[in-house]
Order: C-alpha cells, then sequence, then structure tokens
C-alpha cells in the first residue's frame, strides 16, 4: 500500500470552500477520492464550526459521512499526552498528530508552526505543492 493520509481540519476547510491553490486542491481531491481520514477532533472541529446556511452544514456532514474517522484509542491518548510534553501544543493539534503518527499517515495541514517540527510526524503543507 502506499502512502496514506489524514487531513487536518485547516485543509478540510481550505477544501470544501475552495481555497486550495490549484495543484494543492486537485492533490486533495485525488486523496479525498482514495480515502479520506479525518480524526476525531476534525470532526468535532468541522461539525462545531458555525456555518453560514444550512447548505453549508449538509455539505460538511455529507464530506464526514464519506471519510473515515479515526478515535481516540489509547495508543494515541499516550501520545497525544508525549507530544504535548515535548512540543508545547493545543490539545486538538496534538491529538491531530498523535493519530498520524499512530496510523503512519502523512498529515496535510497549513500549520507548519506546530506540526513541522515534530519530527516523528509525516508532514505535507497542500500549499506547498
Amino acid at each position: 500500500m502506499g502512502t496514506r493520509y489524514l487531513l487536518d481540519t485547516n485543509t478540510a476547510i481550505y477544501f470544501l470552500n475552495g481555497q486550495l491553490t490549484p495543484n494543492g486542491f486537485a492533490f486533495v481531491l485525488s486523496v479525498i477520492n482514495n480515502e479520506c481520514n479525518l480524526s476525531v477532533i476534525t470532526k468535532m472541529e468541522l461539525l462545531g464550526w458555525p456555518t453560514a446556511n444550512p447548505n453549508d452544514e449538509m455539505k460538511i456532514r455529507s464530506f464526514i459521512s464519506d471519510s473515515i474517522i479515526l478515535s481516540l484509542t489509547d495508543e494515541v491518548v499516550e501520545r497525544t499526552i508525549e507530544l504535548r510534553k515535548f512540543y508545547k501544543i493545543k490539545l486538538p493539534d496534538a491529538i491531530i498528530a498523535a493519530t498520524a503518527i499512530v496510523h503512519d499517515f502523512t498529515l496535510i495541514s497549513r500549520n507548519d508552526k506546530d506540526f513541522a517540527r515534530i519530527t516523528e510526524l509525516k508532514y505535507l503543507n497542500p500549499f506547498t505543492l
């Protein structure tokens, strides 16, 4: 099996809003068409985000229902604790990074500030494609 990916919340939002670069959009679309993996945190963040209208919420719910949602496991929790202690990042970001690490996924995000410095995390910014 080839590289597998986890979409961060910001990538999902940029994709759904058509805000990625053409190369970034094409890449994320190919990832989504193959296997769209999301952390349970991304699901919560997307559904907790105030939407402009009911169509936006339906689009988000449809996107989530077509995705694989990765739950919190004991291994993800333990890795999250390690990441929080060592890198001092926010809890949601630590959970998303830990989920990617534990499942051996490459995380797709624009959060270079937090994710690019985590040495054990495979990371890709879709805006650099």
